[in-house]
């Protein structure tokens, strides 16, 4: 059981896990970020792969990879940022990202970097479910690292049912069909797709994500899953002064 498991069974409402685009606003900010994070109450932390094309994402998003990219900031950097991060942390934290720069640094030498740095989970939302099994699905495995897929309303029930039997950890609700940052009430779709995963009875726990930003949307979104991620909002809050200040005043607006 890692870390992911064990959060959940401590706690299994009002999640807060924190998005986080690593190597921004500087390069040499990740490490600092994650700290900061954890001192201030944050039960999940996900770190930004940075990738030049970043499709899924909103404008801010975007911007974030294209600047951390800048920076210099790659996969092979971000490990060794995150090396030791286990002497000094012990919250749940999960990669995520896109696929190809996965590829180019290497299956076999992601997995190492995972279980050398002490990370949990990763979410891969362009990878494959065959890639996934091929390649992934047997390392981690053996290794107790979460794999943690997206579902949409666009999901099928069939297709919902299959990444629960094979994800560990939890399943990402995605609110709406859109890129990141979007923010609105949920419709009466919106929470008549979250009502449906719920009669599922999955065996894994949801995290809603995609336009939560503030306590009011936070709220909302715990009615009806078991925590949401925050991404867009964050990074904004990040973009400018003090690291430590900027993450104690935007958590405290949300908890």
């Amino acid at each position: 059981m890692n870390r992911i498991n064990k959060l959940f069974q401590k706690k299994n409402k009002k999640i807060l896990s924190i998005y986080f685009t690593a190597g921004y606003p500087r390069i040499n900010d990740t490490f600092d970020i994650i700290k900061a994070l954890d001192k201030n109450g944050v039960d999940m932390i996900e770190v930004g792969m940075p990738f030049s094309d970043p499709i899924a994402d909103g404008p801010i998003i975007q911007n974030s990879n294209n600047i951390a990219v800048g920076n210099g900031m790659n996969i092979r950097l971000l490990f060794d940022q995150l090396t030791g991060i286990r002497k000094i942390i012990n919250t749940p934290i999960v990669l995520m990202g896109y696929i190809n720069p996965v590829y180019q640094f290497g299956y076999n030498n992601f997995i190492k970097k995972l279980i050398e740095c002490g990370i949990d989970g990763v979410i891969l939302p362009d990878l494959p479910l065959d890639d996934y099994l091929g390649s992934f699905k047997e390392e981690f495995d053996k290794n107790n690292l979460s794999y943690i897929s997206l579902v949409s309303p666009n999901t099928s029930v069939e297709r919902i049912r299959q990444i629960d039997n094979l994800s560990k950890g939890f399943i990402y609700v995605v609110s709406s069909s859109s890129i990141t940052g979007k923010r609105s009430d949920f419709t009466k779709s919106q929470t008549q797709y979250f009502n449906k995963i719920n009669e599922l009875n999955l065996n894994n726990p949801t995290i809603i994500g995609f336009g939560i930003s503030d306590k009011k949307s936070f709220n909302n979104a715990c009615q009806y899953s078991n925590g949401a991620i925050i991404g867009t909002k964050f990074i904004q809050s990040i973009s400018q002064g003090n690291i430590n200040e900027s993450v104690k005043i935007y958590i405290s607006s949300i908890r």
